[in-house]
């Protein structure tokens, strides 16, 4: 799962946490190209401030299948594991904001 926990900007984060990207059933020996990708990944593209990317990597503890939530904005990565039966094995931010002067995006 990846989500900006900043969008749309720092000063007003009223669609946090916005959904970036999701795969799940990733297989313990192997690398996120051999999950299922249920939320195509989407590149961050901050308008205003440093936005907080935030990647957590979960242990699925049962064999029930993760549904892709109805849309990216307000997506709650704490009510999704609890309703999912995740446990939060590794978690990774970095901060991205945008690029000065050309209208792109430095991460």
């Amino acid at each position: 799962v990846m989500v900006d926990a900043d969008a749309p900007s720092p000063s007003n984060p009223v669609l946090r946490e916005y959904l970036h990207w999701m795969v799940t059933d990733i297989p313990a020996t192997t690398s996120a190209s051999f999950g299922r990708e249920v939320v195509f990944y989407e590149s961050p593209q901050p308008s205003a401030g440093i936005h907080r990317l935030v990647m957590v990597l979960f242990k699925q503890l049962g064999r029930d299948t993760v549904f892709a939530p109805e849309w990216r904005h307000n997506f709650n990565t704490r009510g999704f594991a609890e309703n999912n039966n995740l446990a939060p094995v590794a978690a990774v931010y970095f901060n991205c904001r945008r690029e000065r002067g050309c209208g792109g995006r430095r991460c």
